[in-house]
């Protein structure tokens, strides 16, 4: 605890995110520039390309940056997704939907559950991609909230949920058929028939489902609780020991048959060989190309409005269509610290990618531990810790995969181990520092939240409360990992712990 207070100090005084953003803005434009003069290149293992950092202190890069500083700024992808989210769930909230819903559920839940429940259903939200992130916590904080507990604290466990146990599920989802779409290719550079299923991990990744759950809880109540519970918060106007009126409690009978109808038509659409919200060309619901996965955005964001304005006009709240639109106006305008932070993060994540010094940096990393000359677990160890090392300087879930797989699939086969089993050492070091990422796109995201509750919330707060989550994820998953390995047990539908011939 006095580690984490130390953490917390010492990043409070760091300067504002957005000033830090800035700092970032020409520390990588003067690294790549020093970078790209020394020289250094690396060939990408998938394409064959030779891969040189771009200097971005060049008069051609220098137009280029400007010309783009607005597309940088739309094309930021948490952007549109929380803004378009907050439509649905804003309204909701602002029409006083979500307030009457948790304090009718607040009482049926078993205080001693309530933790254990946010960690899983925050492992689960993956299922609907990053929706999670957006939607998740800040309807966590609230949930405490109803229990009389610090609003924070039920947030950061939300999000150490989602972020830190991404990889985790009960459900298959975007995500497996994501990563298996390098895998299988990677494993045919070794054996041309090698074919298998986005099931591959399904039975490990249900199994660290219940794990993090556990150790999650445990930190959530021995780390996190004691340095939230009991302290002050921003008054928001959530009154806890009110009642659920009559009128109330029928909007949200009305609003709860609306979600019905609206899950009813959703799944419907799923269903049948050329079904709507299938891929058109594999007929998967699950592929990226899905209407069902693009659409989750939109999707969610109905799941919300349509209840919420429900809710309203049942309850009164909501009279004509200038009410609908007051409360939409209503439920961004709070969003303002939000969009200056993501300006500023847009630029940074435009300039770290244009200087390809991402790249060089994954693929020389992967090359180094390749060449280390470590055997058996501890290289499955060493290749876990070396993927959550590369996360914190490469964000995307995908594109160190389209690098790495091409290296590490191959090598880890000829050594006797299957594609599954490198793909899943892989998502695990790929989830578990999320939290602490510096780059983690929804990291401007959550620390916006919590604002609402501690206007004067730094980044020392939130890296003190994840760096826990991250730890205790990383030890519990290394050794679920290691058990499965020792008993040979199958990680998935066909997905082995050692290659078969």
């Amino acid at each position: 605890m006095r580690f984490l207070n130390r953490v917390e100090i010492v990043g409070n005084k760091l300067p504002d995110p957005v000033t830090i953003f800035v700092i970032l803005w020409f520390l990588i434009i003067g690294i790549s520039a020093i970078v790209a003069n020394s020289g250094v290149t690396a060939v990408h293992p998938g394409t064959g390309e030779t891969v040189a950092a771009v200097n971005l202190l060049s008069k051609e890069q220098m137009q280029l940056f400007l010309k783009n500083v607005v597309s940088n700024f739309t094309s930021f992808a948490p952007l549109g997704l929380v803004l378009v989210t907050m439509l649905g769930a804003g309204l909701a909230e602002k029409v006083g939907m979500m307030e009457s819903l948790l304090k009718s559920f607040a009482g049926k839940i078993p205080p001693q559950l309530v933790t254990a429940t946010t960690i899983l259903v925050g492992i689960v939200a993956n299922c609907v991609a990053d929706a999670g992130f957006v939607v998740f916590p800040p309807l966590a904080a609230l949930i405490y909230l109803g229990i009389g507990r610090h609003p924070l604290t039920g947030m950061f466990a939300a999000y150490a949920g989602v972020a830190a146990g991404f990889s985790a599920n009960i459900i298959i989802s975007m995500s497996d058929a994501l990563v298996a779409g390098f895998t299988i290719p990677a494993a045919q550079i070794i054996e041309a028939s090698y074919t298998s299923t986005p099931a591959m991990n399904y039975y490990f990744l249900c199994a660290s489902s219940v794990l993090l759950t556990v150790v999650g809880t445990f930190v959530t109540e021995r780390y996190i609780a004691p340095r939230f519970d009991g302290t002050p918060y921003e008054d928001t106007g959530y009154d806890a020991t009110a009642e659920v009126t009559g009128k109330e409690k029928k909007a949200l009978k009305y609003a709860g048959l609306s979600v019905l109808v609206f899950v009813v038509i959703v799944v419907a659409l799923c269903i049948g060989p050329n079904a709507f919200m299938a891929d058109t060309e594999t007929g998967s619901l699950v592929s990226s190309n899905s209407t069902l996965m693009a659409g989750m955005v939109p999707l969610i964001t109905l799941l919300f409005f349509i209840p919420g304005v429900v809710y309203g006009v049942v309850a009164g709240k909501i009279k004509s269509d200038k009410d609908v639109a007051a409360l939409l106006y209503d439920s961004i305008s709070g969003m303002g610290s939000y969009i200056v932070l993501a300006f500023a993060a847009g630029q940074f994540l435009a300039l770290f990618n244009a200087s390809n010094l991402s790249s060089l940096l994954a693929i020389i990393g992967a090359e180094w531990l390749e060449n280390v000359g470590l055997t058996g677990p501890t290289l499955i160890i060493a290749f876990v810790l070396f993927s959550g090392v590369i996360n914190l300087f490469v964000g995307s879930m995908s594109a160190k995969w389209a690098i790495m797989a091409p290296i590490f699939v191959p090598m880890f086969m000829l050594l006797g181990y299957s594609p599954a089993l490198t793909q899943i050492a892989y998502r695990i070091g790929d989830s578990i520092t999320n939290p602490i990422s510096p780059i983690f796109t929804y990291f401007p995201v959550i620390l916006a939240y919590a604002k609402k509750y501690d206007k004067d919330m730094g980044i020392g707060t939130i890296m003190s409360a994840m760096l826990p989550y991250s730890l205790v994820f990383a030890i519990a998953w290394i050794l679920l990992l290691l058990v499965f390995i020792v008993f040979n047990l199958p990680l998935g539908i066909g997905g082995s712990i050692y290659r078969t011939m």
